[in-house]
Formats: C-alpha cells, sequence, structure tokens
C-alpha cells in the first residue's frame, strides 16, 4: 500500500469515527451519488426564469387587492425584493403590473403566469424525488404534481406576508430598540425555518415521516437567515456606492448567483434529511471494502430505476479488492433498497 492510499486511509478511519465527520461526509458523498450539481443547476435555471413572472404576478395582484391603499402595494413588494438583497431594487424598477385594459386578458394573463411559475416547483419536486430515490413507478402523477406546486406557490405567498410582518415591526417607533431588533431576527430565524419545513412537506414524496424533514429544515432556515444578513451587510457597507453594481448584466449575474446558493442550500438540506433519516453514514472515502451506509445508498439508487411494477430490481455486492481472497461469512453481499411511496 502506497503512502498516500495509507494517509487517506487513516483520514478515512477518522471521519467514519467521528459521527458529526462521518455525517458531514456521507451528506457529501450522497449528493454525489444523486449528481446534486445537475440538480442544483436544474433549479437556478427553473427559478431565474421563474422570478420575473413571479413578481410580475404579485405586483398584478397587489395592484388589484390595495389599489386603494399604495403604501401596503409597496410594503409587500419591498418585502418580496427583499429576498434578493444585491439586485432586488433594480429587479423592482423593471417590474410593472399588467393593465386592466381588459377583464379578461388580464385573468388569462394571470394564469399563464401562475401556470410558468409552477415550473420552478416542479425542478424542487424532482429534485426531492432524486434526493429520496424515489423509483419510477412510485412518482406522482400530473395531477398530483399540479396540486403541490400551488400548494408550494401558495407557501412562497405566505412567506412572502411573513417577512413583510417583520420588516414592518419597528412601526410605532421602537425599530432602534435592541430587544425589538434581537426579537425581529429571532422571529425571522423561525419563519425561515418553517417556510424551508413547509416547502420539504409538500415538495417530498409521501411515505417519509415528518419528523425526519426538521433537521434539512433547520440547515436550510438557519444557512438562508445567514445568507440574507451577509447580503445586506454587503449592500449596506461594500456595494452601497458601487454604481456597477446596478447594471443590467450585472443584475442578471447576481441574480444567477442568488438563486444557485440558494438551490445549493436546499438540495443539501434535503440530502441531510436522508442521510439522517436513513443512517447513511459513515461512509468510506477510500473503496475497497464498502460500509453498510455505501450499500443502502448505492442500492437506493439502483431502486430508483424501476420503472414497472413487474420490474425487480437485485442488488449484490462483493466489496473485497482484486486479488484478495474472501474470507468465511464474507464475499457477497445484498443490500434491500429503501422504497419510499410518492
Amino acid at each position: 500500500m502506497n503512502l498516500v492510499k495509507q494517509v487517506l486511509r487513516r483520514i478515512d478511519a477518522f471521519q467514519q469515527r467521528v459521527k458529526p465527520a462521518a455525517v458531514a461526509y456521507g451528506v457529501m458523498k450522497k449528493a454525489g451519488d444523486d449528481n446534486a450539481g445537475l440538480l442544483m443547476t436544474n433549479i437556478t435555471y427553473s427559478a431565474f426564469v421563474t422570478v420575473f413572472p413571479l413578481l410580475l404576478l404579485l405586483v398584478t395582484i397587489l395592484g388589484l387587492v390595495f389599489s386603494s391603499d399604495p403604501s401596503i402595494r409597496r410594503s409587500i413588494l419591498d418585502s418580496a425584493l427583499a429576498q434578493f438583497p444585491l439586485i432586488g431594487s433594480e429587479l423592482g424598477k423593471n417590474i410593472h403590473a399588467l393593465r386592466r385594459s381588459s377583464l379578461i386578458g388580464l385573468f388569462v394573463g394571470i394564469a399563464g403566469l401562475t401556470y410558468g411559475s409552477l415550473g420552478l416547483a416542479g425542478s424542487c419536486m424532482f429534485a426531492m424525488q432524486q434526493v429520496w430515490n424515489v423509483p419510477g413507478t412510485d412518482r406522482p402523477n400530473f395531477l398530483k404534481r399540479t396540486a403541490r406546486s400551488l400548494a408550494f406557490l401558495l407557501v412562497l405567498g405566505v412567506g412572502v406576508g411573513a417577512t413583510t410582518f417583520l420588516s414592518g415591526v419597528g412601526f410605532f417607533g421602537l425599530k432602534q430598540a435592541a430587544v425589538v431588533q434581537v426579537g425581529a431576527v429571532v422571529l425571522s430565524l423561525l419563519v425561515n425555518c418553517a417556510l424551508f419545513f413547509a416547502a420539504f412537506w409538500i415538495l417530498t414524496p409521501g411515505g417519509i415521516p415528518t419528523k425526519a424533514l426538521l433537521p434539512g429544515a433547520l440547515l436550510g432556515g438557519i444557512g438562508w437567515s445567514i445568507l440574507q444578513s451577509a447580503g445586506n451587510y454587503l449592500v449596506g457597507h461594500t456595494l452601497k456606492n458601487d454604481s456597477q453594481v446596478y447594471g443590467t448584466f450585472a443584475v442578471v449575474l447576481g441574480l444567477l448567483a442568488w438563486l444557485y446558493f440558494a438551490a445549493r442550500l436546499t438540495v443539501y438540506a434535503a440530502e441531510l434529511n436522508v442521510v439522517l433519516h436513513r443512517r447513511l453514514w459513515p461512509r468510506s472515502l477510500v473503496q475497497p471494502p464498502l460500509t453498510r451506509a455505501d450499500e443502502a445508498s448505492l442500492a437506493a439508487q439502483a431502486e430508483q430505476n424501476r420503472r414497472r411494477p413487474e420490474q425487480r430490481i437485485d442488488v449484490s455486492f462483493d466489496d473485497k479488492a482484486a486479488g484478495e481472497d474472501p474470507g468465511e461469512g464474507e464475499g457477497t453481499s445484498e443490500a434491500e433498497p429503501v422504497r419510499s411511496g410518492a
């Protein structure tokens, strides 16, 4: 065994013994098994082409509901744009409500925007199915996917309302009070965690216990709060007077980068749920041999490719290195695939 492999074996033995390190590597390994990079890219693209229809839909609905109170309309819109700290103001300048010249045309436009906005929910739902290795025969049909997508958009709307309420803290002149500021931060963190939990609950396939979604919701909520704080700090202290940030090209790049960070956070949070629920740790850094978690993850990926109820997939492993003779009780082993319903 060469020196590099010896060092890797020692590192591998250490990470398998220490639970936090084993879980962290298990999440990274599971993400690699699921081609998480492609899932993140798919979500980012869907989010990019969905952001403008969603904002246009929001502005139009706000114009209809709060036509007599522009201050409330502006407050809700500013809260939605605050989710994009670097380029939110520029987005707001380029989004205008649909005109009301034709009531039928207006409702047709709203229906079209709603349908177009379902692409983001569909991409997130597909990512959850891949992460949980749902077989093709157990995936939801068109009607179920559409219902879940609409529920996902409703969660986003509730999130905008909740953040609007929190941004209004201090309306009575209490904004400078430290207690109020700390309370607003804590409430914002709780709201973000609740939104991630609700989104996971809607998008995750059926048959998964609700409590299995909590770790990822906490990671997602905390991570999103950190991203928001970092973005606001960057705008207020670094980019405030930099006119280059407000160019069209920079808006596009900034939006793509922000959406990619959000997609990456979401996928890793979902992977954490799977790893903890199925105990997919420790994973081996140097193979062979394979750990039980390695075999379970690989078997689930094979089962995921099942497309017909009559189809049967059996997975077996021979984790001995080439040239080694399997000892007594070793050699070929079978791992039972993990199944989940839609």
